[in-house]
């Protein structure tokens, strides 16, 4: 068995730096390595509609939007299997399936599904296709026997519920499925970066974003609104890191040469962080150091973004033909869990033979 891996976005708007550094980033250089045999990388279409059925053109909208950033932020289709979770239903009847497999009650404990369901105001009417998200999850990861599953920490409850589901089909119906291995980001701020506004969490609903194709200007903007430490009042004043937005941003995106190009003064980040805590450094300053390091950073996206939008027919085909590509593999998968359910009846020649003879006697 080859290495598999599988990951995605909800296509309900652009992506953000937070999907950058959490697992956009890390995706390409996994490509890139080449220590995978196939890489899947889906658009969950069909998940987003979950809490977004009464606006299915939003869903429409940003698959397009959710492409353009993949490829900007370089995965290659020549590498990396890109496709829209719709166009594939073998997942369907895999959810369908596994959904026999979990109570009402384990889905109620799963931390992931009570925190969106809590930030959607969905405590009241839960829609069921949004409170079964785990197991149409779990249909994805398995359905492409995805070995590896590079994630967020807020993701990890998700996966242990896609094990859960694999360990029960396999003791009832035997070994079929694959148990995937959850991949972290390996820098710790990059886990769950927050808000600009120092919320815990980056989220398009909440407005707190920087996105992969903003324009210099408005990422400016943004990075000289974000929180500080709020005690830090005159420059003189010692400085707190903790729950520092900024700090944590130049922890995810800071590479040792920004320093010699954009703050000479200081040899890496260690040294301006002592700076600061000492007292003495300005978070204006701090700030447009982390500007500089932004636009470093998201320049080139941008630009290749701004050359895949040239050729938007382009991009839909590479998703038709990723699509195309995941459905026989997804399809394949099904094969082999009707048969282990002993569901498939028309190729199940020993079945029908075994009826041929015990209605002749």
């Amino acid at each position: 068995m080859g290495k598999i891996m599988l990951t995605g976005d909800r296509p309900t708007g652009k992506l953000h730096v937070g999907h950058y550094v959490g697992s956009l980033k890390r995706r390409v250089e996994l490509q890139n390595k080449g220590d995978f045999d196939d890489m899947f990388v889906m658009i969950a279409d069909a998940q987003a509609l979950t809490d977004n059925a009464d606006n299915p053109e939003k869903v429409r909208q940003n698959i397009i939007e959710v492409a353009l950033d993949y490829l900007a932020c370089g995965l290659n289709p020549e590498k990396v299997t890109l496709f829209i979770q719709s166009q594939i239903p073998e997942l369907c009847e895999l959810s369908f399936y596994y959904m026999n497999l979990v109570t009402v009650s384990r889905l109620q404990r799963n931390p992931t599904v009570k925190s969106e369901i809590q930030m959607r105001n969905f405590e009241a009417s839960i829609p069921v296709g949004f409170f079964t998200y785990p197991i149409s999850q779990a249909a994805d990861i398995t359905a492409f026997k995805a070995t590896t599953v590079p994630v967020g920490e807020d993701q990890l409850p998700m996966l242990e519920q896609t094990k859960e589901i694999v360990r029960k089909f396999n003791s009832v119906y035997g070994d079929t499925l694959i148990e995937p291995d959850i991949l972290l980001p390996e820098n710790q701020a990059c886990l769950r970066l927050p808000g600009i506004d120092g919320k815990a969490k980056m989220s398009k609903s909440l407005g707190n974003c920087i996105y992969l194709s903003e324009e210099p200007d408005e990422i400016q903007k943004k990075v000289f609104s974000m929180f500080t430490d709020p005690t830090h009042i005159k420059v003189s004043d010692p400085g707190k890191l903790e729950g520092n937005t900024v700090f944590t941003y130049l922890d995810a995106f800071c590479r040792p040469e920004y320093f010699a190009e954009f703050l000479p003064e200081y040899a890496n980040l260690q040294e301006l962080k002592d700076h600061y805590t000492r007292g003495g450094l300005g978070d204006m300053k701090v700030k447009r150091f982390l500007n500089h390091v932004l636009q470093a950073e998201l320049e080139p996206i941008r630009n290749r973004r701004k050359e895949y939008q040239k050729d938007i027919p382009y991009v839909y085909e590479i998703l038709k033909k990723g699509s195309e590509k995941a459905e026989a593999k997804a399809a394949q998968t099904l094969s082999e869990v009707k048969a282990a359910m002993k569901i498939n009846y028309f190729e199940d020649a020993e079945l029908i033979q075994s009826q041929t003879k015990r209605f002749s006697e």
